[in-house]
């Protein structure tokens, strides 16, 4: 299970970018997860987590 950490979050964008089917903005402009990733999109999900600059994107 994919989720973002607001705390760490500075809303670069980056996981929009990468993966926008598993990652949006929310009303703060901060990324969140808007649904867990797929077998299809599993693989960009986890190169927006990899590629985080600040580390927010965590897998449980």
């Amino acid at each position: 299970m994919f989720k973002v950490n607001k705390e760490k979050c500075i809303g670069c964008g980056a996981c929009v970018g990468t993966c926008n089917e598993v990652f949006d903005f929310d009303d703060d402009n901060l990324a969140t997860v808007k649904e867990q990733p797929t077998e299809e999109n599993l693989e960009l999900a986890t190169e927006a987590l990899e590629n985080c600059p600040v580390g927010a994107i965590e897998k449980e």
